[in-house]
């Protein structure tokens, strides 16, 4: 996923909010805003280039002094970026970084 044009998305509007990310942002108190500033700032620290339909990545971003995990995909070809899930990461399958995540 090339974060660049994920970026332009975003800035440009292009964006599709997956029916179950926004129930679970709602449930879970995450804010689009957020979300955008996760995708927008954040890191990917996850690719899952073989994802369908299309390429996605685990962002991790902060949000006051929070962290908080977004799964984002990209549309290469019309340039729309799906949210597919918001939250925030659990230290019982994350590590300390929140990037790396546990062996369970």
């Amino acid at each position: 996923m090339i974060s660049d044009l994920l970026q332009n998305a975003i800035k440009e509007g292009r964006i599709e909010w997956q029916r179950h990310a926004l129930e679970k942002m709602m449930e879970r108190g995450i804010s689009r805003k957020a979300v955008k500033d996760v995708l927008l700032n954040g890191e990917i620290i996850e690719s899952y280039p073989d994802d369908k339909p299309y390429p996605s990545a685990l962002f991790l971003g902060w949000v006051k002094n929070q962290p908080l995990h977004v799964v984002g995909s990209l549309d290469s070809t019309t340039g729309w970026c799906f949210i597919i899930t918001a939250y925030k990461p659990d230290s019982e399958y994350f590590e300390s970084d929140y990037k790396t995540r546990r062996v369970i």
